[in-house]
């Protein structure tokens, strides 16, 4: 079960891709694109072109898991980024997965361990 904890990372690809791959393909994406290990216990974030699907890739210890949401009306709000991948807050990811616009929102300052 993918938990999305503020200790795990996740990142985000910010190239579209073919929401038809599945582990592997999306695997292969992370190591050769993203120049990251998949198996890292990090949470890995794909969208389509049209930003109607996302796929969130995750290694639980001893396998892959994939989480997969449709938006059945609008679309994943996502800002251009020149990077090939961005590491995103949790509070970002659960806006993103409801649809939301992390970009325009401004975060109060809040105590972080360093």
């Amino acid at each position: 079960m993918l938990g999305l904890s503020a200790n795990l990372r996740y990142f985000l690809c910010c190239t579209s891709i073919d929401i038809r791959n599945s582990f592997d393909g999306l695997a292969g994406i992370v190591r050769n694109h993203l120049g990251k290990d998949p198996i890292t216990g990090d949470v890995f974030v794909f969208l389509n072109k049209n930003r109607t699907h996302i796929k969130l890739l995750y290694w639980d210890g001893d396998g892959f898991a994939l989480f997969y949401k449709r938006m059945e009306k609008g679309k994943y709000a996502l800002t251009v980024h020149h990077e090939v991948s961005k590491e995103l807050k949790r509070e970002e990811l659960l806006m993103l997965l409801e649809g939301l616009s992390f970009s325009e929102m401004k975060q109060k300052k809040r105590f972080k361990i360093k």
